[in-house]
């Protein structure tokens, strides 16, 4: 009898820690986890930081939560991380590929922004080194107050952007730029050995739109039209004429277009072509 009230006891007190183990209980963290992905012309960027809130505190001030002149991890708990799939620019200085370390220090006037090869989630072992990539930026005063830390990818454009830090009333602002031209005429160079319609069509569209050789990519185009005219193409075949000033061809290639768009009920395309067609017309 005593041995069978030993083993009950046993299989209870199993029995508590497994159901103990089973029902922690979770409560909300002071500064969740974010993760922020974006491309950025044809490089993708992705960040992942911890966000605290402010709760009524003064933030960045000689004697703030984060004091001027001392060096913050830029977020909470772990440290912040930059991923680029590829090599970059940022605050004007060559960023490799890969994941980095971001550390700050706030400034009234200039903020220092370190960026180390990201080894592990401890940002109090990068302060102790040497970045390997560092520059200055000035911040600036925003006119609403933003209660939780926040980093955000703006002003987005074929070839930079900016990576901006934002809390309370301050922003701060990482240039960033990337490189396309080179990969895309990379690109084209590439695939003109035996390219398809929508290859011609693409690299014709690049050319033309960043103001490159328009007879190249006039030959692009036709080559593009002939196998497989699209009333998109078309128009744009139409824009590289009416570029070169050749205004009859472009209204007559305009009118091709025209028609397929009606028959597709191209809203878009139909206004457009018709835009195109009565500024050639004067």
């Amino acid at each position: 009898m005593k041995n069978h009230v030993s083993k009950l006891l046993a299989f209870a007190v199993l029995a508590f820690f497994a159901v103990s183990a089973k029902a922690q209980i979770q409560t909300p963290s002071p500064s969740p986890t974010a993760e922020l992905k974006q491309r950025v012309g044809l490089t993708d960027v992705a960040i992942v930081y911890s966000r605290p809130s402010a709760k009524g505190r003064v933030i960045f001030s000689d004697n703030g939560v984060t004091p001027f002149g001392k060096v913050w991890r830029v977020g909470a708990n772990s440290a912040t991380k930059f991923s680029f799939g590829d090599a970059v620019k940022l605050g004007g200085q060559e960023v490799k590929k890969g994941d980095w370390a971001v550390l700050a220090t706030p400034g009234a006037m200039e903020w220092k922004i370190m960026l180390y090869p990201y080894e592990s989630t401890n940002w109090s072992a990068y302060a102790e080194k040497t970045p390997e990539v560092s520059f200055m930026v000035k911040p600036e005063k925003i006119g609403t107050k933003v209660e939780s830390f926040t980093i955000d990818i703006n002003n987005l454009q074929n070839t930079s952007a900016t990576i901006d830090l934002i809390w309370e009333n301050t922003k701060v602002s990482l240039p960033l730029a990337v490189d396309v031209d080179s990969r895309v005429m990379a690109n084209i160079d590439r695939v003109m050995a035996g390219p398809s319609a929508g290859d011609l069509s693409a690299a014709a569209t690049y050319y033309h739109e960043n103001k490159k050789d328009l007879n190249k990519a006039l030959e692009w185009i036709k080559k593009a039209n002939e196998s497989a005219p699209r009333y998109w193409t078309l128009y744009r075949e139409a824009l590289i004429l009416g570029d070169l000033g050749r205004k009859a061809d472009a209204i007559a290639v305009a009118q091709k277009s025209l028609a397929e768009a009606e028959k597709n009920k191209d809203d878009a395309y139909i206004r457009m072509n018709k835009e195109a067609i009565a500024k050639w017309q004067k």
